[in-house]
């Protein structure tokens, strides 16, 4: 990759999108002296973390599961952000995290680990003990891990000197834990569980972080996941992921950058290799010598940057970039009566035979206004819940309404395991598709993001072969994942300045 000069002060760095890969990078530049703009498309900031509001109900577009939002000891990449950028958001904790139900059991999911492990023991003893020993293996990698903050990193060479200087002796404990680094959670799986059961749990846990099973994921990322939920817990965002968001640009404007709603970028400009700004929709021109694209790797290259501004070869190769699947996404609001002890989160696994991510099998839900009652008008409830489903074969034709109601149903069936009688207590009904997701979103195909399977290659880095654009966001390292889009931001600003300005802001 061509390495850019560093942005000068007095040079703007332009942000194509508000995501919070997009706005982190953008709050940490502007921490850094930098002169930023973002601009962003849509009127709303957030990116597929944005929400939005519909006759009184405030509805999460996507991720709506939090962990160690809040306190000090937070490994959190989001949460690091917002302490340099001298922000805060308030939280409510909960436990359980959640309820999985499968068709032969249901069961609570808690962040503590022993506790789990009791209502996995109520199902499979045999399994429980196996789980115990899967844990402990990841467990230990996240120990290792959790000695080097993000915040530090950078997406360079120079990450080597930081590691070094300030790291080493977590370095040294990450020793032992070499070989899991690059391992698939399906490696230390086959390693430690044998029970059917408790290997189709750790599929399930693994496609909800990742929308890809244990053999595909990689182990850090689990690590992460299991050592932040026993140690921070879970949290929901007061306001909901408007709240991160909107933290996230308070602090970017704080330090003096600048977000622009309705602000439609059409093309990166390039010559001779290298970046000089990008033209708005309506032909404003920006000039800068840094631009940050949060858009995803296809929409990036197919539709902001003109083919021969890449290598052919490279261009091409990133275009071949598998994708995760899209999603159907119902929003609705509810009458609340008679649902007093409602919990927040769950999982329905309709049929265990079928493969998980099979469109429909798997359904999300969130219901989080169970926690916060401002984000439904009194008496009511927000539910969102959504499953994964294939871009392909979505047209806005006659048959468009009838499919999409058709496609709602396996999020309803899932929905009647909670709350049977739902569909007589709907007072609004939002139906999402692939289409919905991939024109409010700008995502290529309203993709989650691309399917790199563990050992089957890599998240691509946050510089690319043009010199002065980078990438973040969810299609760059270190994945999927809000905590994951959080830390390419911090890769990206931090290779942007030199590492005393890093250690300084440390």
């Amino acid at each position: 990759m061509i390495h850019s000069p560093l942005p000068t002060p007095h040079s703007p760095v332009i942000v194509i999108g508000s995501g919070i890969g997009g706005l982190c990078a953008a709050g940490l530049l502007a921490r850094y002296g930098k002169r930023v703009i973002v601009c962003e498309s849509h009127t709303i900031a957030g990116g597929a973390a944005h929400s939005f509001r519909r006759r009184g109900f405030e509805f999460d577009s996507g991720p709506s599961f939090y962990c160690g939002l809040t306190g000090n000891e937070s490994l959190n990449p989001i949460k690091q952000v917002l302490d340099a950028l001298g922000e805060s958001i308030q939280v409510i904790p909960y436990d359980p995290l959640g309820h999985y139900h499968f068709p032969e059991a249901s069961f609570a999911v808690y962040s503590n680990a022993a506790q789990y492990r009791q209502e996995i023991h109520k199902i499979t003893p045999l399994g429980a003990e196996e789980l115990q020993q899967f844990e402990q293996r990841l467990l230990g990698l996240y120990e290792a891990m959790k000695g080097i903050p993000t915040i530090a990193l950078r997406a360079d060479w120079q990450v080597i000197l930081v590691l070094l200087q300030r790291y080493l002796l977590s370095l040294a404990k990450m020793l032992p834990y070499l070989s899991l680094v690059q391992s698939s959670v399906g490696d230390v799986m086959d390693a430690t569980v044998k029970d059917p059961w408790v290997r189709r749990l750790i599929d399930l846990e693994c496609f909800l972080l990742s929308g890809l099973k244990a053999h595909g994921t990689i182990a850090p990322e689990v690590a992460f996941m299991l050592g932040e939920r026993s140690r921070a817990g879970v949290e929901y965002p007061v306001g909901g992921s408007a709240a991160i968001v909107k933290a996230l640009v308070r602090g970017l404007e704080r330090w003096g950058g600048k977000l622009r709603l309705g602000c439609h970028v059409e093309q990166i400009l390039v010559e001779s290799g290298k970046v000089t700004g990008v033209r708005l929709r309506n032909g404003e021109i920006l000039s800068a010598p840094v631009v940050i694209s949060n858009a995803t790797l296809w929409d990036t290259y197919n539709n902001l940057l003109r083919p021969e501004d890449l290598p052919g070869a490279y261009r091409q190769s990133a275009l071949n970039t598998p994708t995760v699947e899209s999603f159907m996404h119902l929003h609705l609001g509810i009458r609340a009566d008679g649902l007093e002890n409602l919990t927040g989160h769950h999982v329905v696994v309709h049929d265990f035979n079928q493969d998980i991510s099979t469109p429909g099998n798997t359904c999300m839900i969130s219901i989080p206004s169970v926690w916060d009652k401002n984000l439904a008008p009194e008496g009511h409830h927000v539910v969102h819940a959504y499953t994964l489903e294939s871009f392909a074969g979505w047209k806005r034709n006659d048959e468009y309404e009838v499919k999409k109601r058709e496609k709602a149903q396996s999020l309803y069936r899932a929905l009647e395991r909670i709350i049977p009688d739902i569909r007589e207590r709907i007072v609004l009904e939002l139906i999402g598709t692939p289409l919905t997701h991939a024109h409010y979103l700008r995502r290529y195909q309203g993709t989650y993001g691309p399917a790199i399977a563990a050992g089957k290659g890599m998240f691509p880095s946050t510089q690319t072969p043009i010199q002065g654009l980078y990438r973040v966001g969810d299609s760059t390292l270190p994945g999927i994942g809000v905590p994951a889009v959080a830390a390419s931001g911090i890769l990206c600003a931090n290779s942007l300045v030199n590492v005393g300005q890093t250690a300084e802001l440390l």
